[in-house]
């Protein structure tokens, strides 16, 4: 019913605006271009609450190369909205957008590096962790794939978020960050309980 996707699913509204004024020439000299500038055009008002809440900065989907598969998300969504499935980029359709180690920090597992091939015993503790937390969770003989490789617990950690989205028991976008979340995206967190 919900697919948790670990893919910025838009760009930052200042971002977009910045491209669009510059293609066009309209684009208006900003006052100053400091880091305050900067961080505004970069990160995308979820990005900027995900480090408020768990103190994890996402890569910026404006300059870095998290933007190559966001560009590959964006493709998919038409796609799946060509064929009637509901897409948005807040996640209220089928999909919702997750970010794995941010999770993993709202339920207070953070902490250790998890990624690569040299950080199996760091995902082996992950997965009992998440068993202790989550004592429903059935790994169904898929433990040691998701020891052995990031990206099979990255899905895994995706599915639970994409489920408490389903639920409602996720953090959904503030109500004064509603619009901004409809254009650029949001990162749905576990609520951490």
């Amino acid at each position: 019913r919900k697919a948790g996707v670990d893919v910025p699913f838009g760009w930052p509204r200042a971002f977009v605006e910045l491209v669009q004024g510059h293609r066009t020439a309209a684009l208006a000299p900003p006052p100053d271009t400091g880091p305050d500038w900067r961080r505004e055009v970069l990160y995308r008002a979820t990005d900027l609450e995900v480090r408020r809440r768990v103190g994890k900065t996402p890569l910026s989907v404006a300059a870095d190369k998290i933007a190559y598969p966001a560009i590959r998300w964006a493709a998919i969504a038409a796609r799946l909205r060509e064929q009637g499935v509901t897409v948005t980029p807040d996640g209220r359709g089928v999909a919702c957008e997750v970010y794995p180690g941010a999770a993993l920090a709202a339920w207070q597992l953070a902490g250790h590096p998890y990624k690569g091939a040299k950080n199996a015993t760091s995902r082996s503790t992950l997965i009992e962790q998440l068993s202790v937390r989550l004592p429903w969770l059935k790994w169904e003989g898929h433990r040691d794939a998701c020891a052995d490789d990031d990206n099979a617990l990255d899905a895994v950690i995706a599915a639970l978020v994409a489920r408490d989205v389903h639920r409602g028991t996720a953090m959904p976008p503030p109500p004064e960050l509603a619009d901004l979340a409809a254009d650029e995206g949001w990162i749905w967190l576990p609520d951490g309980s």
